[in-house]
């Protein structure tokens, strides 16, 4: 059962989202604590205002024969403004209303009687409540007993809070704007500030990145006291990782060494009691010496194989370094027409410039000098090799060796890629060359593809997926 890429997630992101979600709390509390604030502050306001009405109330009200009237002069204009908003009442706990205001001759003040309870003597009470009509009220009421001490009276002023309002809710409006004005740009220098403080961590992760291309060796040694513990323990994981995979590529060396040796010493002496024996014509003796041969040269072959998979297993290193294609066909290329001088091949070549293998060059040049050895080999005049950039289907390297030989037909182009595998008999070699090949271009996440050519021969195919192109040609 296959699972999917595991979803990556930004540290960026994260931080920024919890930011933000803290930010927003803290802001709206902020606001709705200042909004209640603001509140509390007008109505405490409005009730001094109308407790200081009420006493003008009280010093406007005149009691003859038992009748309450008004002076002139009610101080505050409202009160004698129709409808203004403001409005008086005098009443009786028993009786009921006694006198109102002219401002409010027009209101039923049945609705009215619903916003105040009566109040004791000398206290004073303040609410907001809502009338019968559904509009909200201030209210404020103060309980006396008149100078003859009869009876008690509630005087009781009420104002729209509409007026009030119309304030609380420019206020809300001015907050809430600020407020997400603050938060836009609390949010965009948490980003700056992020991107900032983060910014070691993209380094390290372009370090790595370098060090994976072949650009660098090691990790940059200037970081921050927090990453430092991290980034010493990766140059030294490199280190070993590189220490390691030389040591082993040594041992490996020496191990093939030290078994060519002994079979080089064996074949040897077979080919002398061969030629013993041909001098005998002892033809039992012959068979025998070349069956041996034979089971020789597969020992030859088999350790040689095992050996190289075993050194191209441990090549592809993430820690790669960057080789020049160019000057590796160059060498090869320089070497194998020293070697078929007498076949006289010509060759033609189209290299782009500035292109570059990351890897171990050891292995790029295994692979360029089996193809090439291989082309020189059975070609009869011509081979062509091409280096180049593929864009489609994908950005690849392309390295694509052709001869004018035999060629390889389909049935056996899968063939050649088998350990062991030779169409030729007759010629030299120990038939793995092409298996090692196939190899190390996987162990590099590459393929090897082979055809035909336009001159009837083989045509080789390398494409590679790990590279980098230098613009301008230089390392």
């Amino acid at each position: 059962m296959s699972t999917g890429p595991t979803p990556s997630y930004s540290l960026q992101s994260r931080l920024l989202v919890a930011v933000s979600i803290l930010l927003t709390l803290f802001l709206g509390l902020a606001g709705i604590v200042l909004d209640r604030a603001f509140r509390s502050s007008i109505e405490a306001g409005v009730a001094e205002q109308l407790q200081a009405q009420i006493y003008v109330l009280l010093s406007a009200v005149e009691e003859e024969g038992g009748q309450f009237y008004f002076l002139q002069d009610l101080r505050e204009p409202r009160f004698s403004q129709l409808n203004s908003g403001l409005y008086g009442l005098v009443s009786n706990p028993d009786i009921g209303e006694v006198l109102r205001t002219p401002s409010a001759l027009e209101l039923n003040f049945a609705d009215f009687s619903r916003l105040w309870q009566s109040v004791g003597r000398g206290e004073f009470r303040f609410t907001r409540a809502m009338a019968g009509d559904g509009v909200e009220y201030f209210v404020a009421a103060y309980g006396v007993i008149w100078e003859n001490g009869s009876a008690p009276y509630d005087f009781a002023v009420v104002e729209s809070t509409s007026t009030y309002m119309v304030e609380v809710n420019n206020f809300r409006k001015s907050l809430w704007s600020w407020f997400v004005g603050v938060a836009v740009l609390l949010l965009v220098v948490q980003v700056l500030l992020l991107h900032w403080g983060l910014s070691p961590l993209r380094r390290l992760a372009a370090d790595l990145k370098r060090i994976e291309s072949g650009e660098g060796e090691q990790l940059d040694p200037d970081y921050p006291k927090e990453l430092q513990a991290v980034t010493q323990n990766l140059n030294l994981l490199i280190k070993s990782e590189r220490k390691q995979q030389t040591r082993y590529r040594e041992t490996l060396g020496d191990l093939a060494h030290s078994l060519k040796t002994p079979l080089a010493v064996v074949a040897g002496l077979l080919q002398s009691l061969s030629h013993k024996g041909a001098m005998h014509e002892d033809d039992e003796a012959q068979n025998q010496i070349q069956a041996v041969e034979e089971q020789l040269e597969r020992m030859n072959q088999i350790v040689g194989y095992q050996l190289q998979r075993a050194v191209k297993s441990n090549g592809s290193s993430s820690l790669a370094r960057r080789v020049d294609v160019a000057a590796a066909l160059g060498k090869i290329l320089g070497a194998l027409e020293k070697v078929y001088a007498a076949k006289g091949m010509q060759v033609s070549s189209r290299i782009e410039a500035g292109l570059f293998f990351l890897g171990d060059e050891r292995d790029l040049m295994e692979v360029l000098g089996n193809v090439l050895d291989n082309a020189f080999k059975y070609g009869s005049h011509r081979v062509g090799v091409e280096a180049l950039i593929r864009e489609q289907p994908q950005r690849q390297l392309r390295i694509c060796v052709e001869d004018d030989g035999p060629g390889i037909s389909a049935g056996d182009q899968g063939f050649v890629l088998q350990r062991g595998a030779r169409l030729d008999t007759l010629a030299q070699g120990q038939g793995i060359g092409l298996a090692v090949v196939s190899d190390i271009m996987s162990s590099y996440g590459g393929q090897i593809d082979i055809g035909s050519s336009e001159q009837g021969g083989a045509r080789v195919e390398l494409v590679f997926n790990n590279f980098h192109r230098d613009s301008e040609g230089k390392p």
